[in-house]
């Protein structure tokens, strides 16, 4: 049978998921039309009627809101278990899904945050890792813009219930509009900017509190949009009138410095798939062989020149977010380092290059041992080791950008990252990283 939520090959294997619940819904179909049978259903019933109803929803749109009705009547568990279907859906099947359906599963997920289902919280990150970087076709900028829409439109209830769910969707979105605003003359991308623009600038005006657990990556993401006037603005605040926040202790942006970034904020902009590419690459192929593994990743990912802006999230996310065992570490699996450099060997514009350099040290700059993890600043100093002397131009490349970081980075707080950088080194030094600096 043809599948009428999925986009699928002629030879394709149905999907077990789609299959169970399309069963239900057959199964179940005739109970699911008005007057509702009053009975109390056991386990497996409610199981079973979570399922039919959510497919009834996604392939009948016409009925989509007697569905909904239906599901108000009989639930018991605060729509866990209806919310945890939509959210495997959105992981396992999103990027297959018909259009119809997609417009139909954010529908949806609105009922879900007007009763605030459990896990909703859980659903929105996962959407927002839906949403590709650098990619300005339809379905992207519609996915970015059904999403902006709601967290405007819920934004009272969600900064008081989930606050959490805004902060990433404000890293999310801040790192959009980079992208956003380097595309020009189109319609669609230009009314989503302002939209992005109005949700990121009410969250930073309003909200910094919730904001300033973000930690020092949020400066980074500003920074990219000094350009725009609205973030102009706020930069001068943040400098200049730092109480104008309303931020409880908040002086100056150096105390958003010594805050590390979570690694969840970084999974943000790396969708799952790429995520277990990167991690298979990562964990299981041996340095030597990785080469058809790299061409398939670009061609899958970065193919593009939009999507050249995606390096910078992926090495991220690389030094921070994925942090490999001892054993992986002393056996002959591809390192951290040369997955770097590959990928900043796809980079093409001068922009995109140096923003991939940034990302490599921005732990460096504001180093503590206390509160940073030695394995994030560990890819860029084997990168520069290793490289030597084969490729020398890439060593010189990294240092003459780590000293000109010093310089120039912060010239009113520089004394902080001089601290920060001969932290790293000697952090580096101290836990065997490397044996000494004279290389």
């Amino acid at each position: 049978m043809a599948s009428r939520l999925l986009k699928t090959g002629t030879h394709e294997a149905q999907n077990e998921l789609e299959l169970s619940m399309r069963q239900a819904f057959e199964e179940l179909e005739p109970k699911l039309r008005p007057p509702f049978p009053l009975a109390i259903p056991n386990p497996q019933e409610y199981s079973q009627l979570n399922r039919a109803l959510l497919y009834g929803v996604l392939t009948e749109p016409h009925l989509a809101k007697t569905h909904i009705k239906h599901l108000h009547a009989f639930v018991t568990d605060g729509y866990e278990f209806f919310v945890g279907l939509i959210l495997r859906i959105v992981d396992e099947l999103y990027a297959k899904l018909v259009d119809p359906v997609r417009v139909q599963l954010i529908s949806a997920v609105k009922e879900m945050v007007d009763v605030l289902g459990v896990g909703c919280d859980r659903l929105f990150v996962s959407l927002l890792r839906q949403i590709v970087g650098g990619d300005s076709s339809d379905g992207n900028l519609w996915l970015c813009f059904e999403l902006v829409g709601l967290f405007l439109s819920k934004f009272g209830c969600l900064i008081d219930e989930k606050p959490l769910v805004l902060t990433s969707a404000l890293y999310v979105y801040l790192r959009l509009l980079a992208d956003h605003c380097r595309v020009s003359g189109n319609p669609k991308v230009e009314f989503l900017k302002q939209l992005e623009i109005e949700f990121c600038v009410k969250m930073i005006r309003e909200n910094f509190s919730s904001c300033m657990k973000i930690g020092r990556d949020l400066i980074r993401l500003l920074q990219d949009l000094f350009h725009v006037p609205d973030f102009r603005a706020l930069w001068r605040d943040l400098v200049l009138s730092p109480g104008e926040f309303n931020a409880a202790g908040f002086s100056d942006i150096s105390q958003l410095y010594c805050i590390r970034t979570s690694s969840r904020y970084f999974l943000l902009r790396i969708t799952p798939e790429m995520e277990i590419q990167l991690r298979f690459l990562l964990s299981h192929v041996k340095f030597g062989d990785q080469k058809r593994y790299q061409v398939w990743f670009a061609k899958k990912f970065l193919f593009g020149p939009e999507r050249e802006t995606l390096v910078s999230d992926i090495v991220r996310f690389i030094c921070c977010a994925h942090h490999p065992s001892n054993e992986i570490i002393h056996s002959k699996i591809v390192p951290r380092w040369a997955a770097i450099g590959w990928l900043m060997s796809t980079c093409g514009k001068n922009y995109v290059t140096a923003s991939v350099k940034l990302a490599l040290f921005y732990d460096w700059l504001f180093f503590d041992e206390r509160v940073d993890n030695i394995m994030s600043i560990e890819p860029a100093m084997l990168l520069m080791v290793c490289s030597m002397p084969k490729y020398m131009g890439i060593t010189r490349s990294l240092l003459d950008f780590l000293l000109l970081l010093v310089d120039n980075y912060d010239v009113d707080r520089k004394d902080i990252i001089i601290k920060g950088i001969s932290s790293a080194f000697g952090a580096l030094v101290r836990k065997g990283v490397v044996q000494s600096l004279d290389v």
